[in-house]
């Protein structure tokens, strides 16, 4: 029996677009007890999974020899990690000094994309693609997929009972993303206008946020009640499993290149994807993803993605939006 050890920690939608690699190595070695490294934070996404045997936390210690490795982050613990793990084979990235260097050929190019700007805008290759050029192994289409269990799904069903949603069309609306990428969140005044819309043509409104969107979706939902708009939100502290179950609930997912539009991918929801800084050829659509990607995505993408610019934000009217759901 072969013993693979996966490393992936953050971020955590990126996390979960990596499930697709891990099934694609159990494929290959089926004879194989594969234990994956990753943060505390994201391990709870990671429960179900039939072709992973384990799920190790940050700080742990893995004293014992495996046949393989597979390092697909390029974070200093990971690097660090994997450096210090004892593996006949290993793919992916370790730490050179200070910087992430490849094991392999085939983690070369995604390396290359990290550090050289033109090669990053200029790539129309996906997530999946790349990583499996660096895992050295075929990768189907194939849509990776969740796996809630019971008490998400019961806290998601009282959830819209109490909410009087059962039966009713309900658009969720992720509102927030990563503070790395400010301008990844659509400008208020324009989701305030796809809301109003929305509503018109007989949908329900569920606004989604994690706990860094704590008070700004309190604030947002007390604006939209002093102008009698009636819409849902989720308890922002709610776990990321519960989180996945009133997604796994929604007739249409509205979201930016974020955790969730990740989430509504694994249940397979239809989704639209706002992108406004970050790369929307990197994010395999299995067929049920519309993409929406601003005009000025390029001005900004990838060596200003760092900034918040109002104009950016703007750019997708909320009428496109409300497009692409017809």
């Amino acid at each position: 029996m072969q013993k693979i050890v996966i490393i992936k920690l953050g971020a955590d939608g990126d996390v979960l677009r990596t499930i697709p690699l891990v099934e694609a190595i159990k494929n290959k070695y089926p004879d194989s007890n594969i234990t994956w490294v990753t943060r505390q934070s994201i391990s709870e996404m990671l429960i179900g999974l039939p072709f992973v045997n384990s799920v190790l936390t940050l700080p742990c210690a893995l004293d014992e020899s495996f046949d393989r490795l597979y390092n697909f982050d390029m974070e200093a613990e990971a690097t660090e990690l994997a450096t210090k793990i004892d593996a006949k084979n290993k793919y992916g990235f370790y730490r050179d000094g200070n910087y992430p260097a490849a094991f392999n050929t085939g983690a070369e190019y995604y390396l290359n994309t990290v550090f050289d700007d033109a090669l990053k805008k200029s790539n129309k290759r996906t997530y999946q693609g790349m990583m499996s050029e660096l895992a050295e192994i075929p990768l189907s289409n194939k849509r990776y997929s969740l796996i809630l269990g019971e008490h998400e799904r019961k806290y998601a069903e009282q959830f819209f009972a109490r909410a009087n949603l059962e039966g009713k069309k309900v658009a969720g609306i992720h509102m927030g993303a990563s503070a790395r990428w400010p301008s990844k969140v659509w400008h208020p005044a324009c989701l305030k206008e796809f809301i109003k819309i929305v509503r018109e043509k007989g949908y329900e409104v569920l606004l989604f946020g994690g706990p860094n969107e704590a008070e700004s979706q309190k604030n947002f939902v007390r604006e939209l009640q002093g102008e009698k708009i009636l819409v849902h939100h989720n308890n922002p502290t709610n776990t990321k499993r519960e989180f996945a179950a009133l997604v796994e609930k929604c007739d249409w997912v509205i979201c930016s290149d974020s955790f969730a539009l990740h989430v509504a991918l694994g249940l397979g929801k239809k989704t639209i994807a706002l992108f406004f800084c970050t790369s929307p050829h990197e994010v395999e659509g299995y067929g049920i993803l519309r993409k929406i990607v601003s005009p000025y995505l390029h001005d900004y993408f990838p060596e200003r993605s760092n900034e918040y610019s109002e104009h950016l934000a703007k750019s997708i009217p909320a009428e496109q939006v409300i497009e692409a759901m017809q």
